[in-house]
């Protein structure tokens, strides 16, 4: 698994505080996350009032359940200027793993509902669905497994893929890798999705193509 330090952490967080500071500039709209747009995304729905993932991302490290960060948070620790309001994870779905995974929800009060928006105990169980949506004080969005059908797309494999991030006080945050997250927006396919994969893809290719004339610099130097 790869490691980077803090960058990531610290564009999550400033995307954080100006996802608040937008929201404290509007009336509430009645909106969760599962009400989004297809367009806009999250920032347009109530799940932009005070959001800040760190609370549950700090209660899964300290559980020591490996969560995977996906959607948009894990596009703004790529460098995705969009700004969300929702937390999406990915975690393995192993039985043995989801008490460790039930208590770092539990720590933050999170709750529970089904895909039909129907309430389910925070309980072990309850997260080997397909999919769990959440809402706790700080963040709401979906914990998936990979029995939720992602297309064609073996996202079990991206777990292993997965790169953390770590900050000077210890907390580690995985998230899916650029490649597989770019996959995983067009394996969906909403406007947004298609649009924020192709910022990821762009911002990639602009890194790529700025490599080979660094190089040639230092070629140049050298000679």
């Amino acid at each position: 698994m790869n490691q980077m330090i803090d960058e990531p952490l610290e564009r999550l967080r400033a995307a954080a505080r100006r996802t608040r500071e937008l929201a404290l500039k509007r009336a509430a709209t009645g909106l969760g996350h599962e009400d989004a747009d297809d367009d806009v995304g999250t920032i347009g729905t109530d799940g932009a009032l005070g959001f800040d993932p760190f609370p549950l991302l700090e209660a899964l490290h300290h559980s020591g359940v490996r969560a995977v960060v996906i959607g948009q948070v894990a596009g703004i620790m790529h460098g995705s200027t969009e700004l969300t309001g929702d937390l999406d994870l990915l975690w393995d779905g192993v039985p043995a793993h989801a008490p460790a995974l039930a208590a770092a929800f539990t720590s933050v009060n999170a709750r529970l509902t089904d895909e039909k928006g129907n309430p389910v105990a925070t309980h072990p169980d309850s997260f080997l669905r397909p999919k769990v949506q959440f809402t706790s004080a700080g963040a709401g969005g979906d914990c998936c497994t990979p029995e939720l059908p992602w297309g064609n797309l073996r996202v079990r494999e991206f777990l292993d893929r997965a790169i953390t991030a770590v900050d000077p006080g210890g907390l580690e945050v995985h998230y899916v890798s650029r490649k597989d997250l770019i996959r995983m927006r067009r394996a969906i396919g909403r406007p947004k999705d298609l649009r924020r994969a192709d910022e990821l893809d762009s911002s990639a290719s602009e890194r790529r193509s700025l490599r080979p004339a660094s190089d040639s610099a230092e070629d140049r130097q050298r000679g």
